[in-house]
């Protein structure tokens, strides 16, 4: 199969950071699409969520990371020893993560669950794919939120159980149903038609490593 080439490198969107929630031990932001969480390889990708943050909280450190495609709830610790509690619960699973996505094609069924294993495509970076031999176990719930039989797409909240990279975006594509504007996973003609990969990392809720007091953050889908 002949690798799939990736989009152009587009400058990062422009202007302040939306700070969703912030105190002495971590802060969280609404990523815009188009930005990375971490720097990318060249100077073309030096900015990214965790530098501008920095600018403000000088001792932001990342948790996790979001595709540069992806928008959404961003979380960074305050110092390295919170980076460590935090990153423990990322670990434990006792963050849980969801997202909004709208995707390609009328989903059957009202709700369910998508387990397949998941493995990098080395001739095909970054993608990855389902490996059934080599995959590390991927699970992902989801649940339809609406319908849109016009444009032929639907509305889904997803929560990864396990949070592999691209997992979201290849499990959507498996099931026969890819997110909508999506490059490197929907067909070219179909994620030509969309401005931005329809995905958006919409609420995290744990508790609070210092406090132990339940978080919740949410942010909507700009879409």
């Amino acid at each position: 199969m002949p690798q799939r080439e990736l989009p152009p490198h587009q400058p990062p969107p422009s202007g302040a950071l939306v700070i969703v929630h912030s105190d002495d031990t971590l802060v969280v932001i609404d990523k815009p699409a188009g930005l990375l969480s971490v720097p990318g390889r060249g100077p073309d990708k030096a900015d990214n969520a965790a530098r501008r943050v920095q600018a403000t909280f000088a001792d932001a450190l990342i948790v996790h990371r979001l595709d540069m495609a992806t928008s959404g709830l961003l979380l960074l610790a305050r110092g390295a020893e919170m980076q460590r509690a935090l990153s423990r619960l990322f670990e434990s699973r006792e963050v849980s993560k969801h997202y909004e996505a709208r995707v390609s094609g009328l989903i059957e069924q009202d709700h369910g669950e998508i387990d397949l294993p998941l493995a990098a495509d080395w001739p095909q970076r970054p993608r990855q794919r389902v490996d059934h031999v080599h995959g590390k176990p991927s699970l992902t719930r989801y649940r339809v939120l609406s319908r849109d039989t016009t444009n032929d797409s639907t509305r889904v909240l997803l929560q990864p159980v396990t949070g592999r990279s691209h997992q979201l975006r290849v499990h959507l594509q498996a099931i026969g149903h890819p997110i909508e504007g999506d490059a490197l996973y929907a067909p070219p003609d179909a994620a030509a038609m969309h401005p931005r990969l329809m995905l958006h990392a919409t609420r995290l809720e744990l508790h609070h490593p210092l406090t132990g007091a339940p978080l919740s953050l949410c942010s909507a889908a700009p879409f």
